[in-house]
């Protein structure tokens, strides 16, 4: 897609750079929507998938296609592609062409992928890159006619040092870095403050969109999430809070670096909202010149890319390795270290049986391909590496392609929705995997209608898998009860003709009379939020009630033997006293203006009297 020998006139190009929540994801789409045609490549799947929606609303579905790894929706005349950077078809000429996140250049595992675009993929008439101000330099030094727009953040980031977890303020994210920490962070929030969304990079679109919109709703005031908030998915968080400062990085556990922290924390605060970051948790206090880089958006430029030689030579297997290993004689360009599918390459050359198939530059070109089958489901290198090896054999085999024996008995295992949350987590990551498969026609036999199936299912253990999470770690009568304290004069909070009291839809207790009785809730939390919102509700029936009863003719008022004082047959007083001439009562319940409840309190008396 390079205009290199073409005799075209090259294509525009820009970088559009500066930190987040400025902007530049939404002015390439807007680019893009400008031209006839259009591909932007994306970091996730679940961006790519919010990017595709919003265009589709704009331009309807028979305009737009949708390119990742494991979904594929491509109709017949498509304008525009949405794709991860991975699966950008850059085989298709298009007007314009963008890459976001482009700093990723950096990052070991995926780099090469991205320093390969950010040379080679080009629009026919304009081409943009979108990333980092720390891009800057290596950008002007790599791409020479290139034209840098800088762009400054639309809100104030500021610090706000450390806070306790039960102290965060309301519309915060939580940020961890393991599925572990994630899960005893919302168990917790659930137990003092009622309930949060949950957010992890290895939820599918589905999944994560659902649990987001209890955030954005505000049925939640919580998120708790990993790193993946990072990537430019937008959500309304006023707050981000580090709940670790270390994380996996694929390779070996370290320290986040500052560049991280400022993408992470930039989550915080929207359009024109001002947003603040801090810690939580077992995070220490951010070092003062760490947050002024944050606040200031200053981090050290990055120095150079990954990159892999993208013209690999398969005569031989031997050809093709050393192709590998070409190093890249460019300033700014570092060789990456192997990715998953050359370890993969050189683990199975190993092997006996694919040696021997593998002599064809035909059986080498597949071998590479079925080295390439991402690793959904984090399984050990020989668990992946037979399965790559199974994929390579049934290419190199008689029929040419998987078949129905091979995927069917896979798809089976997967289908069916019991277990927990992590048990159903593992089984949508086997669906990703052969999703992945059922998306490369050349693969599989009858494809499309596996394509159909493994996306049905996707769904089907999406929505099973947010109804678990939601289970777990939202307390829904807790939240709808906190949410009518916080929004006093929105919430719905009523008595109905038996004397129920119902807030948010959710029964909280009984009026009798002028005496509340409240239930019991099934935490302190709820006790709480049980008695804010029963005060809510029943107050001002109550001071109705009282005035009532003030004014209420003598007949209406009778006496028990045991001394109870019936108010139109409910129990509304008890007589404290044995003087029939001057009795005393005490009211039963405690709402209602005081003034009000003495003037019944005489009411009864003279009554009585």
């Amino acid at each position: 897609m390079s205009d290199r020998g073409t005799g075209r006139a090259p294509s525009r190009v820009t970088a559009i750079l500066g930190p987040t929540n400025t902007g530049k994801t939404h002015l390439a789409v807007e680019r893009m929507l400008g031209h006839a045609s259009g591909m932007i490549g994306l970091p996730l799947r679940l961006l790519a998938r919010e990017i595709y929606d919003r265009i589709v609303r704009q331009r309807g579905a028979s305009k737009v296609a949708l390119i990742t790894g494991e979904e594929k929706i491509i109709p017949a005349r498509p304008h525009y592609f949405v794709c991860t950077v991975e699966a950008m078809p850059l085989e298709r000429t298009v007007e314009f062409l963008a890459i976001d996140e482009i700093q990723l250049v950096a990052d070991p595992e995926r780099g090469h992928v991205f320093t390969q675009r950010l040379l080679h993929a080009r629009g026919r008439e304009e081409t943009m890159f979108l990333g980092a101000g720390t891009m800057a330099p290596l950008i002007r030094a790599l791409v020479p006619d290139v034209e840098i727009v800088s762009r400054d953040r639309l809100s104030v980031l500021s610090y706000a040092g450390s806070r306790k977890l039960t102290r965060l303020p309301r519309r915060s994210a939580i940020v961890a870095f393991s599925t572990d920490q994630v899960y005893a962070i919302a168990e917790l929030i659930r137990r003092q403050r009622g309930g949060a969304a949950v957010v992890m990079g290895s939820l599918s679109p589905r999944t994560r969109n659902a649990q987001v919109e209890l955030f954005q709703s505000g049925e939640v005031d919580f998120l708790v999430a990993t790193d993946a908030i990072g990537m430019g998915l937008n959500m309304d968080v006023d707050h981000v809070a580090f709940a670790g400062l270390r994380k996996f990085d694929g390779r070996r556990t370290r320290w986040l670096h500052a560049t991280e922290i400022g993408q992470i924390a930039g989550r915080a605060g929207r359009h024109l909202r001002d947003g603040t970051f801090g810690v939580t948790g077992e995070a220490l206090e951010l070092d003062p010149d760490l947050v002024e880089q944050v606040v200031e958006h200053r981090f050290d430029p990055v120095e150079s890319a990954e990159w892999r030689n993208a013209r690999l030579d398969f005569d031989t297997l031997n050809d093709l390795l050393r192709s590998l290993v070409v190093t890249p004689g460019v300033k700014g360009l570092n060789l990456t270290a192997p990715a998953l599918d050359e370890t993969l390459l050189r683990r199975l050359i190993k092997d006996e049986e694919v040696a021997r198939i593998g002599r064809s530059r035909g059986a080498i070109m597949r071998l590479w391909e079925a080295c390439q089958l991402p690793d959904f489901q984090k399984t050990t290198l020989d668990e992946h590496s037979r399965l790559a090896k199974d994929i390579f054999q049934a290419l190199t085999g008689r029929r040419g392609r998987l078949t129905e024996d091979w995927i069917a008995p896979r798809f089976a295992e997967l289908d069916r929705d019991d277990g927990q949350i992590d048990q159903i987590s593992a089984r949508l990551s086997g669906v990703r995997t052969l999703s992945y498969i059922a998306n490369r026609p050349d693969w599989l036999d009858q494809a499309q209608g596996w394509r159909d199936r493994t996306k049905a299912l996707e769904e089907r253990l999406s929505d099973v898998l947010h109804e678990r999470l939601t289970a777990r770690f939202v307390d829904r009568r807790t939240t709808a009860l906190m949410r009518a304290l916080n929004v006093r004069e929105d919430a719905v909070a009523d008595v109905d003709a038996e004397g129920a009291v119902v807030v948010e839809g959710h029964a909280v207790g009984r009026l009798s009379g002028v005496d509340f009785q409240l239930d019991k809730g099934s935490s302190a939390l709820e006790d709480r939020a049980l008695r804010h919102a029963a005060r809510q509700a029943v107050t001002p029936e109550i001071a109705r009630r009282l005035g009532r009863l003030a004014a209420d003719a003598d007949e209406h008022f009778g006496v028990t033997p045991q001394g109870d004082v019936l108010w139109r047959g409910a129990l509304a007083a008890r007589l404290v006293n044995d003087d029939p001439f001057a009795p005393r009562v005490r009211l039963l319940g405690d709402h209602g203006p005081e003034a009000a409840r003495e003037r019944a309190r005489r009411r009864i008396e003279a009554a009585l009297a």
